[in-house]
């Protein structure tokens, strides 16, 4: 940036965007008992959004996590499943994600589903999948992907795109298309288990819904609403 006057332009000036949200509103009496019973519903209109081509990867998620100092990072990452117990993603246990959920297990995720004005919000805590649902799904990825979980040390800096690709090929010559390939040692789940989930649907002249699941001891969910 520098110390220029800022442009005028409304296709590029911030202050200039507007975006009026005119879908249904919601109400707690619509609402499900249960905050991942919630979900799959959004889950599946979102999903049937995508499928008319005007939201792309339902699935994915931007998940926050922080650092021992409390200095947060951010990222977007894929959930891979969902169910009572929380949500689910893979990644490599050296990441920077990984090694800060080492630290501190508090995590946030963010699912933006900008075109159907509606966005769901969960804090919870992160713990790793066991070794057995880990295989489970990596043996359903793609073997291109496979690859990819072993050449890639995620987050460490490397020299050049040459270095990775390099790594790639040497892989695919030692596991080639058809064979086998094993789980990486270092790479893995996480399953969030959700202690607040928020389902915000946007509303005409900022005045959203915001209504917030909070977990209580007894494994039962209050549901209180947010000023927008």
């Amino acid at each position: 940036m520098t110390d220029r006057e800022p442009s005028l332009d409304p296709l590029v000036d911030p202050a200039a965007m507007r975006k009026q949200y005119r879908a249904q509103g919601l109400d707690e009496k619509d609402l499900a008992a249960h905050p991942m019973d919630q979900f799959s519903r959004w889950f599946e209109d979102a999903a049937r959004a995508a499928v008319r081509g005007s939201l792309y990867e339902p699935n994915a998620m931007v998940v926050a996590t922080a650092d021992p100092a409390g200095r947060p990072s951010s990222r977007t990452v894929l959930m891979k499943q969902y169910d009572t117990d929380g949500f689910v993603f893979y990644t490599n246990y050296d990441s920077r994600k990984a090694r800060e959920l080492a630290g501190n297990p508090y995590i946030s995720l963010l699912f933006p589903w900008h075109p159907i004005a509606r966005q769901v919000i969960v804090t919870g805590v992160a713990r790793r999948t066991d070794r057995d649902e880990t295989a489970a799904y990596f043996r359903t990825r793609p073997h291109g992907s496979q690859l990819g979980a072993w050449a890639s040390a995620q987050s460490s800096v490397i020299t050049s795109r040459d270095e990775l690709d390099d790594a790639y090929a040497a892989l695919g010559v030692r596991h080639p298309e058809g064979e086998p390939v094993p789980v990486p040692p270092q790479w893995g789940g996480f399953r969030i288990a959700p202690q607040t989930v928020e389902f915000w649907q946007g509303r005409e002249n900022r005045m959203h819904d915001r209504l917030r699941y909070v977990a209580r001891p007894d494994g039962a969910w209050d549901v209180e609403r947010l000023s927008p």
